[in-house]
């Protein structure tokens, strides 16, 4: 480890922390020259290799993600000009499909109208990976694409756990304000544990650590968020 990196990590002095107070000490810990990404791990008690036990969603964040969300929708008909006028940076239809096979993917999200999930299937093997496949679970397979743009536009992201039963999910930027930090994170845990299957059993909030994308983990004590 290099000698910033424990520094860093000697400020993290406590077995763990109520979030507002540790906001502060993750934007303090952060030593990269680059603005680093906040992001919040949480270790959950379930099984995703059971159907039944997948926790996955979406949350707007309140002061969204620092960056501009570029969003594509793939439509047709009325639903080109609503996406257009919603504010999506690219929309098409067959022609937008063929485009993103050909290698094309400068956006951040994809929507798509269900008429257009034929042509959309055929991009599971670009999009699965990058976590951008349109699914009507998070919202993103849709008639309402005016909302799904605006909604994504706005700092809405998703959140799924992995196979070892963890959640990785960005809350903002270290140039953000401490509060503005806690207040995204707040909206992600709060959707996190509303997301709790009916099948898992015992405990289900584990761990929750923050961190930038250089800085050490700082733990976060469950019983504090469990209660927003």
């Amino acid at each position: 480890m290099g000698k910033k990196y424990e520094a860093s990590a000697k400020m993290v002095d406590k077995p763990s922390y109520a979030l507002p107070e540790a906001m502060p000490l993750v934007k303090k810990a952060a030593f990269a020259k680059f603005d680093e990404t906040v992001e919040v791990a949480m270790r959950l008690g379930v099984d995703p290799k059971h159907a039944d036990q997948m926790v996955r969603g979406t949350v707007v964040l309140p002061h969204g993600l620092g960056k501009e969300t570029r969003v594509i929708v793939i439509a047709s008909g009325d639903k080109v000009r609503e996406a257009r006028e919603a504010g999506a940076d690219e929309v098409g239809g067959e022609d937008l499909t063929q485009k993103i096979q050909g290698g094309w993917l400068e956006f951040d999200a994809v929507v798509a109208t269900p008429d257009m999930m034929k042509s959309v299937g055929r991009l599971g093997k670009v999009l699965g990976p990058r976590g951008m496949m349109p699914n009507p679970k998070t919202g993103t397979v849709t008639m309402d694409v005016a909302r799904a743009v605006k909604e994504l536009k706005a700092g809405k992201v998703e959140f799924r756990v992995d196979k070892t039963g963890i959640i990785h999910c960005p809350v903002g930027k270290v140039s953000f304000g401490a509060e503005q930090l806690t207040d995204n994170a707040k909206a992600l845990i709060t959707s996190v544990i509303k997301a709790k299957p009916a099948t898992a059993k015992g405990r289900y909030v584990h761990t929750i650590v923050v961190s930038s994308t250089m800085g050490p983990a700082v733990p976060i004590d469950p019983a504090s968020v469990e209660a927003v």
